[in-house]
């Protein structure tokens, strides 16, 4: 059974990784399964900060989780050899059912294809005598056609000249016939066997398991005649020995389609609507062979089984959530869930950080609390609550952040002033790095709208962002997507923010919103707001939906 993802939401911030990580690893504990925490962006400053603090690694990122190849169930089915028998290769498909099958290097790597109908063509058209030379066929292919025994001669050579012959007329007649290089198939008459060698045969079949004698032998080897010995009759060597052809005569190496792994069913589905073949090699990221996909695996995809923490809308989870299974979600935001196939564990709660209500779940279960991730948890709550300054915060976010300080042997001040300095340290960003660092998507009515929030400790280094990002909101509006572009400048030691926005009707909806403050063209003060969910994105909502009746 896959792994189960947990995974907060786009443009992550400290609670969305911290509680991921976290909570992962109190499932696994619980559970005895396999969790892994996962984030669905970069890292800002400020969470690295903390993960460095704590020696912790960053969570595996996952930009999509829609279904990929690796995900379907395809067929394992071994590849062969652009050397094996026609004989061969058909024997590899009926014992695997399959009607088609690789054609591989010895490195793995994919060279044609062989399927059924290939097998079948070249077996029922007529192919001629000289076949088995036009295809240069090993004496090993024949022998094991045959179910022979080589007497005379090396397996390891080719048959590259002269026609197959059926020997069943007297020897006088043969000489007719019979031309240098030929393999001769017959019977076990010493007068046909010694006139064959004479005609400069290349190779003689002996049919019916009949002994061949010490001086046909003899003379054979000092002809340079392949001696092969076979336990069929003469018709049935006959009706076989072309099945002794190795399949890169007939295999297919132009236009081949094939998928690998990572490529995405959608686009998978897309393209096999369009044709009419049955099986496709499958190729690792590394262009191996990995095995053969049809299009009725297509329809059997194992589902991705999905946690999502510290958010529950669609527009702000992973791309591909549609297409996964989402079992449980912890938030503490408001409710516009994602669908679900099935009824789920929702753990939702009016506290100011995700991780106040997993590090309450890890109480619940009897689940002792590590001093690392209690460092985390602690990080989370900080972060969010912006060091018990945010109105968000309630008095179980506070004792559990100070509990959980005391496990982890940190000091709150001084380890939260150094995660908001690491936070504000944007000099190395560009300023779509620095929007996306906490940005959010939310759809009101018919309006979609982006909220990002940047906060500092001083006026001086705020303003320098805000006379770069101002620009860059007006630039990138119309390729956003959004109708409308807000960006939070929060002073945390002050305790207010400056608001900056823009979009058609942006202005009148921040008006409506604040109706007592100054607001300007693109910015509005906001004093005492420092938390975007609980003091923005509920007023801008009802002035949406306000200014749209």
């Amino acid at each position: 059974m896959k792994p189960i993802f947990v995974i907060g939401h786009k443009n992550p911030d400290t609670d969305s990784i911290c509680s991921a990580i976290c909570y992962a690893n109190l499932k696994q504990k619980i559970t005895g399964d396999t969790y892994i925490a996962c984030r669905a962006g970069a890292v800002n400053n400020e969470t690295k900060y903390v993960l460095d603090s704590f020696g912790v690694e960053e969570p595996q990122l996952v930009q999509s989780l829609e279904p990929r190849v690796a995900d379907v169930q395809y067929r394992k089915v071994e590849g062969i050899n652009r050397r094996v028998s026609l004989k061969r290769a058909w024997e590899h498909m009926r014992d695997n059912q399959i009607q088609t099958i690789p054609v591989l290097t010895k490195w793995g790597q994919l060279k044609g294809i062989v399927t059924l109908g290939d097998v079948a063509r070249f077996y029922m058209e007529d192919q001629g005598a000289s076949a088995l030379a036009e295809a240069k066929t090993s004496y090993r292919n024949i022998v094991d056609t045959l179910k022979g025994e080589m007497i005379v001669g090396d397996p390891d050579a080719y048959f590259t000249q002269g026609k197959v012959v059926v020997a069943a007329a007297n020897p006088d007649v043969m000489e007719d016939y019979i031309g240098e290089h030929d393999m001769v198939i017959l019977g076990n008459r010493y007068e046909g066997q010694l006139s064959a060698i004479e005609m400069k045969a290349g190779c003689i079949v002996v049919c019916l398991g009949s002994q061949v004698s010490k001086s046909i032998q003899k003379l054979a080897e000092e002809a340079g005649c392949t001696v092969i010995c076979s336990p069929l009759d003469t018709y049935t060597c006959a009706k076989l020995i072309n099945q002794a052809v190795p399949v890169r005569h007939v295999m297919r190496t132009d236009d081949i389609i094939y998928f690998r792994e990572s490529h995405l069913v959608s686009d998978v589905k897309s393209t096999v609507s369009k044709l009419r073949i049955r099986y496709y090699p499958v190729l690792n990221e590394a262009g191996r062979y990995v095995g053969m996909l049809s299009q009725r695996n297509l329809l059997d995809i194992e589902r991705q089984r999905v946690i999502l923490v510290d958010h529950n809308e669609q527009g702000q989870a992973v791309d591909g959530i549609k297409d996964t299974e989402v079992i449980e979600i912890i938030d503490h935001h408001r409710i516009d869930p994602v669908e679900t196939m099935n009824p789920i564990y929702f753990r939702n709660q009016p506290l100011g950080c995700t991780a106040t209500i997993v590090t309450m779940m890890y109480h619940e279960n009897g689940v002792e609390i590590p001093p690392t991730i209690a460092g985390l948890l602690c990080s989370a709550i900080l972060s969010d609550t912006l060091m018990f300054r945010s109105p968000t915060c309630t008095p179980v976010d506070e004792a559990m952040a100070r509990n959980l300080a005391k496990i982890a042997g940190i000091d709150i001040e001084k380890h939260a002033s150094a995660m908001f300095s690491a936070a504000s340290q944007l000099e190395d960003k560009t300023p779509d790095e620095i929007f996306h660092l906490d940005c959010k998507r939310f759809q009101c009515s018919d309006k979609s709208i982006a909220v990002a929030q940047v906060t500092g400790m001083s006026k001086e280094e705020l303003q320098r962002v805000k006379e770069e990002m101002l620009p860059y909101l007006q630039q990138t509006l119309p390729s956003s997507g959004m109708d409308m572009l807000y960006l939070m400048l929060t002073n945390i030691l002050e305790q207010s923010t400056e608001l900056l926005f823009v979009g058609s009707g942006a202005k009148d909806t921040v008006a409506t919103a604040f109706p007592t403050l100054n607001c300007l063209e693109n910015s509005i003060l906001l004093p005492g707001v420092v938390s975007r969910k609980k003091q923005l994105i509920g007023p801008l909502m009802s002035a949406i939906e306000a200014n749209g009746e």
